[in-house]
């Protein structure tokens, strides 16, 4: 999904390069995305904890101001939105381009489909030159009953998330309705520093900044607010429920991916990583087996999964599982935790082709590694060795480093 948005913004006749606003854990994971569509970016801003939409565009707005100047406009996408970027998308970007060039705060409105609750909605006010609209109002998640009297009215939109705007135009509404946010971002970026082809904005400052959405701190204050009404296809996939709607049915209206059986249930999502998934006799839930955990709720309750996480970050048993996923990326591939025991653990390393780690040296542990898939060229001290699928290599207070692999390799 974030290939697919790099994709919607690499037309070099509507847009410069992009810039990524990511936390640092996915550092090269941004990186090696954007190299495998040979997509050029104008920069990647490492976050070093999160706070939010708003001082996230705070930053890039700065940023986007001093390379391309504060008339600059600046559009602002999630990567977790599934949209067809088709005629009916590339015109209200364009329709949202003029709004923004007459000196509006633009965010793009989707034609409701059904009376859903997860969505933010916004009334639709009278009409501008450009073809947007002002913004009447910004309506919190509804309840039910109010949603399905909004989707009657047939004059209010979900609110997508995307935004449109000059980058100058930002900063003066940030300066006059979030005055403390806007410093701590700038500060943020004038003491940031630079990493390879990261910019690693300066935490203290960052840190300062108050954990708020632009839609609160923003787009419900500012007067210069406008809405361009569309009907493209969109989903925000900020829920398992949004997964579900837009996955591959069976006949029972189950969505599968992974390795599953699935006997008497239907309307349900079932996905797994590696465990092997049995679901029987159930109806609407989805059943999601990560490296690290089970998830196992109600597809209509999937919104309040937040507040599970909350609960599990207070427990200190369970803390762990919401702040290191198992799964970490360097600029050589990156490595999976497999099993981690009283004084050793396993680990899985995937090598991206051409690429080799860094020379190590361990004077107190030894290191077992198999080659299950690929060739790999191993120096223990001054010799070089080929290890290939099958072989196995013991390295007691060694010096290694994988050196140039051949094409479909991997480490475990």
């Amino acid at each position: 999904m974030f290939q697919a948005t790099l994709i919607r913004v690499s037309d070099d006749t509507r847009y410069e390069p992009p810039i990524v606003i990511t936390n640092e854990d996915f550092r090269f994971l941004v990186a090696e995305q954007a190299r495998e569509l040979n997509l050029k970016l104008s920069g990647i801003l490492l976050e070093p904890m999160a706070r939010n939409t708003a001082p996230a565009v705070a930053a890039a707005a700065t940023i986007a101001a001093q390379q391309f100047g504060e008339d600059a406009l600046v559009q602002v996408l999630a990567s977790d939105h599934e949209i067809t970027a088709d005629e009916r998308y590339f015109d209200a970007i364009d329709t949202a381009r003029n709004t923004a060039k007459l000196g509006k705060l633009v965010t793009f409105g989707i034609r409701p489909t059904e009376a859903a609750t997860g969505y933010g909605y916004i009334e639709i006010g009278e009409a501008l030159a450009s073809g947007a609209h002002a913004v009447k109002r910004f309506v919190e998640k509804p309840a039910l009953a109010q949603a399905e009297a909004m989707l009657a009215a047939q004059s209010f939109v979900w609110n997508s998330g995307i935004f449109l705007f000059q980058a100058g135009l930002m900063l003066e509404e940030m300066k006059r309705h979030a005055p403390a946010l806007l410093k701590a971002a700038t500060a943020s970026v004038a003491k940031a520093t630079q990493d390879l082809d990261f910019t690693r904005l300066e935490a203290t400052s960052f840190a300062a900044c108050p954990d708020i959405s632009v839609d609160y701190a923003i787009m419900e204050k500012t007067s210069n607010a406008a809405v361009v009404p569309s009907s493209f296809a969109w989903s925000d996939m900020g829920s398992w429920d949004a997964v579900w709607k837009l996955g591959e049915r069976d006949e029972a209206g189950n969505v599968a991916s992974g390795n599953a059986t699935i006997v008497n249930t239907k309307n349900s999502l079932i996905m797994s990583r590696n465990s092997h998934l049995a679901v029987q006799g159930l109806d609407g839930v989805a059943v999601i087996a990560s490296e690290d955990a089970v998830y196992v709720g109600r597809l209509d309750e999937s919104q309040n999964v937040g507040k599970l996480v909350q609960l599990l970050a207070q427990q200190k048993a369970t803390a762990p599982l919401t702040q290191t996923h198992p799964t970490s990326y360097r600029p050589w591939g990156g490595y999976t935790s497999v099993l981690n025991g009283e004084r050793f653990q396993v680990k899985r390393l995937f090598v991206t082709p051409g690429k080799k780690l860094s020379l190590q040296k361990h004077h107190h542990r030894s290191e077992h590694w198999i080659c299950v898939k690929g060739t790999a060229e191993v120096t223990i001290g001054d010799k070089v060795l080929t290890v290939r699928e099958t072989s196995r290599s013991t390295f007691h207070r060694a010096r290694f480093t994988g050196l140039p692999i051949p094409a479909r390799s991997s480490w475990r």
